[in-house]
C-alpha cells in the first residue's frame, strides 16, 4: 500500500486488529461446533444423600435475601444433611432482615446460621474462604443473592458426582426478568451463549471450563486441593475452577438444571458487572497463563482455549482501535475493500462473520423457538459494541494492576414487567466512562460523514452502528441515574433535594446540548476544511484521465477555490510539501500550462509536452493534499475547540459528582 507513513502505520494497526478480531470470533463458532455435537452420556448413579453446605455470600441485598433463603430451605433434602451458611457482610437493613429470616427457620428445625466476619475483606471470596473454615461437609452449593433455586435442585444435581474426579457441577443460569426490557433481553442472550455455547462445549471435551460463581456444587476435597479460596482477583469462580482442573479435576456443565435468577436492569448496575468481569479476566491470565503453558500434562488445544478464554475481553481494546482507524483511513483514500470492484462484498462479508453466523447459533441453540430468541440479536449487538469502552478501561485496569475493589451489582427483585426499581436503594450514578462513551457517539458521526464524503457509503452501517451502540449506553448510563430518594410520610424531599433534582434535569441537558453542539461544530469543520481537499483530490484524479485542456482548466479553477491560498495544516514541524502557498504556485503553473496547450493542436509535440507536464504535476499535488488531509483534523483550531468542548463536559460531571456526594452524605445520615 502507497501512502505516507502515518497512513501505513495506521492501517498496519487497523488489519493487526482486524485478524485477532477474526481469530476471537472464528474460535466462538468453533465452540458452537464442540457444543452442537453429541456427547457421551455421563455416569449418572444414585450416590445416596451425601451432607452438603449451602453457603449464601450476600452484601446488601435487601430486595432479594429472604427470596433466596426461602427458596434454599424449600429444597427436596433431608435436613439434616444439609446445612446453610447465610454469609451476611451487609452493613444496611439486610443484616436485620437476615439476623430474622434466620431465626425463623432456625426455630423450624434447620441448620441455618448468620455469619458476620465484621470486615469485608476479600469481599466475596473473603467470605467464603472464612466460611470453609467451619465448613465439614463432602459438598458445598454457592448462590449468589439473585438466584432462586427450584426446590429439585439437589436431588437432580448430586447424582452427576458419581465419577470421583467430578470436582463441580455447573447449572445454567436461567432469566426471571428476561423479557423485562431491551437491556435484559441483551443480557439474557449473551448468558446464554455462554452456557449454551462455551460452557457446554467445554465441559463436553478435555477443555477447561470455568464456575460461573452461582448455582454450581463443590466437592470440598476439590476444592481443599486447588488451594481454596482466592482474593487476589475479582473473580474468584474463574480462579479456583482452573487451578482445580490444572490438578486434574473435572468440572462438568449441566445445561438441562435452569436456576432462575434477576438479571440487572439498571445500565449502571450491568457496567459495573461487565467490568468486574472483564478485569477479573485479565487478572486471572496475569495470574494462571505463565503455570497452565508450561504444564506438560495439559494439552496444546486445552492450553490455547484456556489463553483464548482468559485473554478474549482484549477484543474490546482492539475494536475501539478499529473504530477510531476507520475514519481516518477512509480520509486517507486508503482501499479497504476485499475486493475493489466489489464494495458490497465488504459489507457482506462483516455480516457473514457477525449477525448472520450468529443466527445459524441461535438456531441450533433454541430449535423451534429460535425466532423469538433471535429477535434479541440486534440489541445484543448494540449493546455489545456500546460496552466496550467500558470493557476497555476495566483490561487496562486488570493489566496495569490497579487496586481491587469488588463492586456488586446491586437487584431490586424486579420479577414483572410492570415492576419499578428507580426509586430504590442500591441506585447507582453514571460514571466518567460515560463521558469516553460520549466522545466515541460523536466521532462515530464524524465518521458517517467522512465514509459519505470519502465515497465510501458502504461502511456507513458498520460505523453507524458502533455509533448508535456508544449513544444507546451512554445514554441509558444518563437516564438510569437518580439522585432523588422515595417520597414517603416519613421522609418528604426538602427543598435543597428537589433543588438539586432540577438541577440535575438541567446539567443532563446541558451535556447532550453540548453533544450536539460538537457534532454539528464537528460536521460544519469537516465540510469546509477537509472535504474541499477531498473534493479537490478528486478534481486531480479527472485530470489526470482527461486530455481535453477546457475541462482541465475548469477542474484547476475548483482547487484552487477549494484549497486554502495560505497556511500549512503542519503546525509542529511543517514540511514544504503541504505548504497551500506552494501548492497554489503549481496549481498557477498547471493552469498556464492547460491554456497554452489549449490554443495547439492535439497532435503536436507541444500538446503531449504539456499533458505530461500537467498530469505529472497532478499526481505530485495530489500526493501533498493526501499528506495534508489527516492533518486538517488536528489542526490548531480543533484541539482548542476540542479542549473546550471536552472542559465543557468534565465541569457538568465534576458539579454533578458534587451533588452526588451530597446525597450519599444525606444516605449516611439517614442510616445513623
Amino acid at each position: 500500500m502507497e501512502g505516507n507513513p502515518f497512513t501505513q502505520f495506521v492501517f498496519q494497526i487497523f488489519i493487526f486488529c482486524a485478524i485477532l478480531i477474526i481469530g476471537y470470533t472464528c474460535n466462538f463458532y468453533y465452540l458452537a461446533f464442540l457444543s452442537s455435537r453429541r456427547k457421551e452420556n455421563d455416569s449418572v448413579i444414585e450416590v445416596g444423600e451425601p451432607t452438603i453446605t449451602i453457603q449464601l455470600p450476600i452484601y446488601n441485598e435487601k430486595y432479594v435475601a429472604t427470596r433466596l433463603v426461602d427458596a434454599v430451605c424449600q429444597q427436596d433434602y433431608p435436613k439434616d444433611k444439609m446445612r446453610i451458611m447465610v454469609l451476611d457482610d451487609s452493613d444496611d437493613d439486610t443484616v436485620e432482615t437476615m439476623s430474622n429470616t434466620v431465626k425463623k427457620y432456625q426455630s423450624l428445625g434447620f441448620d441455618i446460621e448468620h455469619v458476620r466476619r465484621g470486615t469485608r475483606t476479600g469481599y466475596k471470596a473473603g467470605a467464603l474462604k472464612h466460611a470453609m473454615k467451619s465448613t465439614d461437609s463432602e459438598f458445598v452449593a454457592i448462590f449468589d443473592a439473585d438466584f432462586i433455586p427450584p426446590t429439585w435442585y439437589l436431588k437432580k444435581a448430586m447424582p452427576h458426582f458419581a465419577k470421583s474426579n467430578i470436582g463441580l457441577v455447573q447449572c445454567r443460569w436461567g432469566h426471571i426478568n428476561e423479557n423485562y426490557s431491551a437491556l435484559t433481553q441483551a443480557q439474557a442472550l449473551n448468558l446464554d451463549f455462554h452456557f449454551l455455547v462455551e460452557q457446554k462445549a467445554k465441559s463436553n471435551s478435555k477443555l477447561f471450563m470455568n464456575f460461573n460463581g452461582t448455582a454450581g456444587i463443590w466437592r470440598k476435597e476439590c476444592i481443599d486441593d486447588a488451594g481454596g479460596w482466592h482474593t487476589a482477583t475479582l473473580v474468584e469462580d474463574l480462579d479456583l475452577s482452573y487451578r482445580a482442573q490444572m490438578k486434574g479435576w473435572k468440572c462438568l456443565f449441566l445445561p438441562d438444571i435452569v436456576v432462575d435468577a434477576e438479571l440487572p436492569v439498571q445500565m449502571n448496575g450491568a457496567k459495573r458487572q461487565q467490568f468486574r468481569w472483564a478485569k477479573g479476566s485479565i487478572q486471572c491470565a496475569v495470574k494462571l497463563l505463565g503455570d497452565i503453558l508450561v504444564k506438560r500434562k495439559i494439552a496444546f488445544d486445552t492450553k490455547l482455549q484456556a489463553f483464548i478464554q482468559l485473554t478474549r475481553h482484549i477484543v474490546f481494546p482492539l475494536m475501539l482501535i478499529q473504530f477510531i482507524t476507520l475514519p481516518i483511513l477512509l480520509a486517507s483514500e486508503v482501499n479497504l475493500y476485499i475486493v475493489s470492484f466489489l464494495p458490497a462484498l465488504t459489507l457482506a462479508t462483516y455480516l457473514a462473520m457477525g449477525p448472520g453466523a450468529y443466527l445459524l447459533v441461535i438456531h441450533k441453540m433454541y430449535k423451534n423457538d429460535w425466532k423469538a430468541k433471535a429477535k434479541a440479536l440486534p440489541y445484543l449487538l448494540v449493546y455489545s459494541i456500546g460496552m466496550s469502552v467500558n470493557n476497555t478501561v476495566a483490561v487496562f485496569d486488570g493489566v496495569f494492576g490497579k487496586k481491587n475493589e469488588f463492586l456488586r451489582t446491586p437487584k431490586y427483585g424486579i420479577v414483572k414487567n410492570d415492576d419499578d426499581w428507580r426509586d430504590k436503594a442500591y441506585n447507582l450514578p453514571f460514571s466518567k466512562t460515560t463521558l469516553l462513551e460520549m466522545f466515541f457517539a460523536v466521532y462515530g458521526m464524524l465518521g458517517i460523514f467522512i465514509a459519505i464524503f470519502s465515497n465510501n457509503p458502504i461502511f456507513v452501517p458498520i460505523i453507524a452502528l458502533q455509533a448508535l451502540g456508544f449513544f444507546y449506553i451512554a445514554w441509558l448510563s444518563f437516564s438510569h441515574t437518580r439522585y432523588k430518594r422515595p417520597q414517603s410520610t416519613k421522609h418528604q424531599l426538602t427543598k435543597e433535594e428537589k433543588m438539586a433534582n432540577r438541577f440535575y434535569k438541567l446539567a443532563l441537558g446541558g451535556i447532550f446540548a453540548i453533544i450536539i453542539i460538537g457534532g454539528y461544530m464537528a460536521f460544519t469543520g469537516y465540510a469546509n476544511d477537509v472535504y474541499p481537499l477531498d473534493q479537490s483530490v478528486g478534481f486531480l484524479d479527472r485530470i489526470v484521465a482527461t486530455s481535453d485542456p477546457q475541462s482541465i482548466i475548469a477542474d484547476i479553477n475548483s482547487i484552487k477555490a477549494n484549497l486554502p491560498e495560505t497556511g500549512n495544516p503542519v503546525w509542529i514541524f511543517p514540511t514544504d510539501s503541504t505548504n497551500f502557498v506552494r501548492i497554489q504556485a503549481d496549481l498557477d503553473t498547471m493552469l498556464i500550462s492547460a491554456e497554452k496547450i489549449a490554443a495547439v493542436p492535439t497532435d503536436s509535440a507541444a500538446y503531449h509536452t504539456g499533458m505530461l507536464d500537467i498530469n505529472s504535476r497532478s499526481v505530485l499535488i495530489q500526493e501533498n493534499i493526501s499528506d495534508a488531509i489527516p492533518y486538517m483534523y488536528v489542526s490548531f483550531s480543533n484541539i482548542i475547540f476540542s479542549s473546550i468542548w471536552i472542559a465543557a463536559i468534565l465541569g457538568i460531571f465534576a458539579v454533578l459528582n458534587k451533588k452526588k456526594q451530597k446525597m450519599q452524605e444525606y444516605d449516611v445520615s439517614q442510616d445513623v
